[in-house]
C-alpha cells in the first residue's frame, strides 16, 4: 500500500505519539488540555522544527490495526473478547472481498489480544489472519515461519508487536506487489472499522463525559476523508464501489461532530527542563450523535464479518 497512507513501520510510533497530541477531544462542548508531549529541549530548533513538521504530516495517515488497539489500550479500556471476530467464521470467508476485509479485521483482532497478553488468543488470531493471506495467494506475509517465530516469543510483548507489526505490513506491500492495490485498500478498511467498532462497543454511556477513549474516537473523524480518497483511487471495482456509498454513510454521522483546535503552543516546565506541546480541543459531540455512530460502525462491520 501506498507509504502515505501509513502502513510503514517507520511511522507506527510517531502516529500514535501524534495522535495522542490531538487526543483531548472530549464531551459536548468541553474544552480539555490535550495530553503532554515531551520534547527534548536540548535538541537543536531545526531539528525540532522538522520533526513537527514531519509529525503534521504523519497525523494525516490512516491508523494501523496495531495502531488502533494501542489507541484503545491507552485509554485503560478493559480486554472483551466477545467484541472480536468469532475465530470459526474464518472457514466461511471465500471472496477476495471477504477474505481481504477479514484479513484487516483478524490483524486488528490480533493485535487487541496482543496488546492485552491473551496468550492462546494471539496464536488462533495469527492462524486467522494466515488463512485469510493464504486465500489471497499472499503466502510469504504469514508464512509457518511467523507462527513459529510468535509462539516461540509468546511471553515477549515486544517481540510479538513486531511481527503483529510486520504481518500488517507485509500483506499489505505483497498486494499491491502483486498487482492488487483495491485488495490492500480493502484490508485497511478492515482493519480500521474493526479498531473503531471495538472502540466504540467498549465505550461506557454512563461515563460517557471526559470519556477518554470517546476522544479517541473522536479523533477518527480525521482519517474519513483519507480514507475515502484511498478507496476512490481504486473505484470501478465492484467491492471497493460498495465500501465507498458504507464509508459515506459513516462519514456523513462523523460530520455531525464539529471540532475547533487552539494552536499548539510550548509550555516549559523548569523544574524538569522540559518542553510540553500543548492544544485544547473541543466537540460538540453528543450522547445520542454518538450511539448512532456506534450504531452505523456496527452495521457496516457487521457486513464484512458474517
Amino acid at each position: 500500500m501506498n507509504r502515505k497512507y501509513g502502513i510503514a513501520s517507520g511511522l507506527l510510533l510517531v502516529v500514535l505519539m501524534i495522535t495522542l497530541l490531538f487526543n483531548g477531544c472530549k464531551s459536548c462542548s468541553t474544552t480539555e488540555p490535550v495530553n503532554d508531549l515531551n520534547v527534548d529541549v536540548s535538541k537543536d530548533n531545526t531539528e525540532l522544527v522538522d520533526d513537527i513538521n514531519k509529525a503534521k504530516q504523519i497525523f494525516q495517515a490512516i491508523p494501523s490495526p496495531l495502531e488502533s488497539a494501542m489507541l484503545i489500550k491507552s485509554t485503560g479500556a478493559k480486554f472483551n473478547q466477545t467484541l472480536l471476530n468469532p475465530l470459526g467464521n474464518a472457514d466461511s470467508y471465500a471472496t477476495s472481498r471477504s477474505m481481504a476485509l477479514n484479513l484487516g479485521v483478524y490483524t486488528c483482532d490480533l493485535s487487541f489480544t496482543s496488546l492485552y497478553e491473551q496468550t492462546q488468543l494471539i496464536i488462533d488470531y495469527m492462524n486467522a489472519s494466515k488463512k485469510m493471506a493464504e486465500g489471497l495467494g499472499i503466502l510469504r506475509a504469514i508464512d509457518q515461519a511467523t507462527i513459529d517465530r510468535l509462539e516461540q516469543n509468546i511471553n515477549n510483548t515486544e517481540v510479538i508487536m513486531e511481527i503483529v507489526s510486520e504481518t500488517f505490513m507485509n500483506s499489505s506491500s505483497d498486494l499491491v506487489d502483486n498487482g492488487q492495490p483495491a485488495v490492500a485498500a480493502m484490508v485497511l478498511v478492515g482493519g480500521w472499522f474493526e479498531g473503531l467498532y471495538i472502540a466504540t462497543q467498549l465505550v461506557d454511556m454512563k461515563d460517557f463525559n471526559g470519556n477518554k477513549l470517546v476522544g479517541r474516537i473522536i479523533d477518527q473523524k480525521l482519517s474519513i476523508d483519507i480514507l475515502l480518497n484511498l478507496l476512490d483511487e481504486n473505484k470501478g471495482n465492484p467491492a471497493i464501489d460498495e465500501l465507498i456509498i458504507q464509508v459515506q454513510k459513516l462519514k456523513a454521522v462523523f460530520d455531525k461532530i464539529n471540532l475547533t483546535t487552539s494552536p499548539i503552543r510550548p509550555e516549559y516546565v523548569e523544574t524538569t527542563n522540559t518542553t510540553y506541546l500543548k492544544s485544547e480541543v473541543k466537540s460538540n459531540l453528543t450522547p445520542e450523535v454518538f450511539a448512532e455512530l456506534a450504531k452505523t460502525v456496527a452495521e457496516i462491520r457487521g457486513t464484512f464479518v458474517k
